[in-house]
């Protein structure tokens, strides 16, 4: 039965690693390719993730560079990041579409703060329905005589110790992206 944690431990592990996901796409000072990761492009009647359409690279700082792989979509992709709650205003050169990352004000950056929050928070609900479930498995198991009460007690322990583990974990990666926005 130890396997039920075991299962907790990888749910969870996936959990952080889905957050950490969310965590990349918040904007900071800085462009990173990652920012257009939710765009989707109108591709032919089909909505199409930015990514798949084009090639994105950083040639400055605060710079990101976007090719499209088909030229007569350019409009349509400059169309989507104009769109986007990114705020940016994009510029076609050609064929390569330039988005400038403006400076970020004060009352913005505490807006992707809340963001993250959400995010972590997001993250730390899903954490603790996971140890809910497993839970509730150890007890039937409990129930049914499939274990003894002994064994279901080590298995709670074990299980609330991988939820604060976890829980932190998402803690620290929250205060290390809240540095990385507030930075100046």
């Amino acid at each position: 039965m130890a396997t039920v944690v075991d299962q907790a431990k990888d749910q969870m592990k996936k959990t952080v690693e889905a957050t950490e996901e969310n965590f990349i796409g918040i904007r900071t000072g800085r462009a990173n390719p990652a920012l257009l990761n939710g765009i989707m492009v109108d591709y032919y009647g089909a909505m199409t993730p930015l990514k798949a359409l084009a090639s994105i690279a950083v040639p400055e700082p605060r710079t990101l560079a976007v090719t499209p792989f088909d030229q007569s979509q350019a409009p349509a992709v400059e169309k989507a990041i104009r769109d986007s709650d990114l705020g940016v205003n994009p510029n076609r050169d050609g064929a390569v579409i330039r988005v400038t990352l403006p400076d970020l004000t004060e009352e913005r950056r505490k807006e992707y703060v809340k963001l993250a929050r959400n995010k972590a928070e997001e993250g730390k609900v899903a954490v603790r329905n996971i140890r809910r479930k497993t839970k509730e498995a150890i007890d039937a198991a409990v129930k049914d005589g499939d274990m003894g009460e002994d064994e279901g007690n080590r298995l709670h322990k074990d299980l609330d110790t991988l939820t604060k583990k976890t829980s932190d974990e998402i803690d620290s990666l929250l205060e290390k992206k809240e540095k990385e926005i507030l930075e100046v």
